[in-house]
């Protein structure tokens, strides 16, 4: 048989967990709700209200909370901005003819429209490039007469002899 005095004092204990463990809980709801908020919002008005009904209200006023809260994160709707910014690229990436505006293929030589120059072949492997273009990204052929960058002397004599077979000029001593 069990005495009063026990009695009394495990529910006494029982009493105190269960005290400090309502106390826990009640902290630790308030610091989820503001860290919560804060990743949903920059207000810090509605950072204040927010953690003030989870503090007041305790579990009804986290459940209110949990049901008025913003539905994305900041992160998720910069997310969701920068994946509806690349939609739209996409969407506006269609090649479109500089002469006349029409929209035309990533393929085609020539507007059928207006019969502007859109690109040009490459003389040695055939596949097309930009017209600004003044090598073949391809097979890194040169376009014939396009200026070329730090190049010497002897290379350049020899590409513009290279073409007529002239023999080449030798150094007079």
């Amino acid at each position: 048989m069990l005495e009063p005095g026990i009695l009394s004092n495990f529910i006494l204990i029982l009493t105190g967990f269960a005290a400090a463990f309502m106390a826990a809980l009640w902290l630790s709801l308030i610091f989820w709700t503001y860290r919560d908020i804060r990743q949903r919002t920059r207000d810090p008005l509605v950072h204040i209200l927010a953690t003030l009904v989870a503090a007041v209200l305790f579990l009804p006023g986290v459940l209110v909370y949990l049901i008025l809260r913003p539905t994305y994160t900041l992160e998720e709707e910069y997310q969701r901005s920068l994946e509806e910014e690349a939609l739209l690229q996409t969407l506006e990436d269609v090649l479109q003819c500089p002469g006349c505006g029409r929209k035309v293929a990533a393929d085609w030589l020539v507007c059928p429209s207006c019969y502007t120059r859109l690109r040009k072949r490459c003389h040695q492997c055939g596949r097309l490039m930009e017209l600004a273009w003044n090598i073949c990204p391809y097979c890194g052929t040169a376009v014939p007469g396009a200026r070329r960058e730090n190049i010497t002397l002897d290379e350049a004599l020899q590409s513009s002899l290279a073409g007529n077979e002239a023999p080449t000029i030798e150094p007079s001593s």
